[in-house]
């Protein structure tokens, strides 16, 4: 599904990690404290604060539900997997996250945290301690071209009174990337201000760098844009937009799936296909999962490694699980820990 916009992406020192940086820099390396100081990032305004939330959250609704061929059994209710097998010589584990939610929402069950305590190496979608990767996040909300340089009069007209149901107007975001338009769908599913909002990985990552784990990445912020501009242009944002209402249903539905670890339903979240079709599904998640899949197992073999990826990044034909199991590892859930 298309609710989560990652980058990332899961995908600019989005907001979150913001947020993170100015609460906790002190606790935090070098590379963290840079993003601030050396960028001199002393106030942001309002709607480039709803945008970075917005980016992370809508990756994560993206990967909580985007893998429609789910053919995991009641059994395997469980968020937190064990990799085993083929050659290493100790287990490995995989956590699905929701990258944002708010305060009243947001757990992390214990067997997550000792799985992370037990692995050697903690590894995001994207390594936040990269002083890199921050300068590329923090690029990739700029644009080359205008929104309404892309947009007929009438076109521009309509988008504007879209807009207006996200607080905002077309002057504010005009000289934002496409990809950072559609965060704004995002902004919808997380129903709280943007100071009483968690992400996973930075809660993960800070008990990581405390107990001096080694902290990886498995794809560059570059490689995240990429998915998603292809996968959704100009035109599919501003329709993603319309949608708005319907994301912050589906996302609470989500939320309390993903609480009680119910991939039953999860999976019949995910098959609505107003959200995302087959061809962004396979740029946004299985081409990047089938590159995981690839960079694992080297991983796995120095070190026992914690992955934490967004949940929908796990189940299906296409997902961690399977493509895991096809190398010949054994994969299985972990009820306890």
């Amino acid at each position: 599904m298309v609710i989560i916009i990652i980058l990332d992406f899961t995908a600019s020192c989005f907001q979150e990690v913001f947020i993170f940086l100015k609460k906790n820099c002190n606790d935090c390396n070098g590379t963290l404290t840079y993003c601030l100081k050396e960028q001199k990032i002393k106030k942001i305004n309002t709607m480039k604060i709803v945008i970075k939330l917005g980016f992370a959250a809508l990756l994560s609704m993206h990967f909580m539900t985007a893998t429609a061929q789910n053919k995991n059994t009641d059994n395997d209710n469980s968020l937190l997997w064990e990799v085993s097998g083929n050659g290493l010589s100790k287990p490995s584990y995989i956590t699905g996250t929701f990258h944002i939610l708010c305060n009243k929402d947001f757990d992390i069950k214990p067997k997550i945290w000792n799985a992370l305590n037990a692995s050697e190496n903690f590894v995001m979608e994207i390594n936040y301690t990269d002083q890199n990767e921050m300068m590329a996040m923090q690029k990739m909300m700029a644009a080359d071209k205008k929104i309404s340089e892309q947009l007929t009069p009438a076109e521009a007209t309509e988008l504007n009174k879209t807009l207006a149901d996200y607080g905002t107007n077309l002057k504010n975001v005009d000289g934002q990337s496409p990809q950072a338009l559609y965060a704004l769908v995002a902004t919808k599913a997380i129903p709280c201000p943007a100071n009483e909002v968690k992400m996973y990985e930075i809660e993960l990552l800070k008990t990581a760098l405390k107990n001096k784990k080694s902290v990886n990445g498995l794809e560059k912020v570059d490689d995240q844009i990429y998915a998603i501009g292809k996968a959704y242009n100009l035109k599919e944002v501003i329709s993603q937009l319309k949608l708005g209402n319907e994301y912050a249903i589906a996302a609470q539905k989500m939320t309390e799936a993903f609480k009680n670890e119910n991939l039953k339903n999860l999976d019949i979240l995910i098959k609505d296909p107003k959200f995302m079709n087959k061809s962004q599904e396979k740029l946004v998640l299985t081409d990047r999962n089938k590159k995981w899949a690839e960079k694992m197992p080297e991983m796995m073999k120095n070190q026992s490694s914690f992955f934490a990826v967004g949940s929908g990044h796990l189940w299906g034909e296409n997902g961690l699980i399977n493509l895991l199991k096809a190398k010949g590892y054994t994969v299985k859930p972990v009820s306890n820990l």
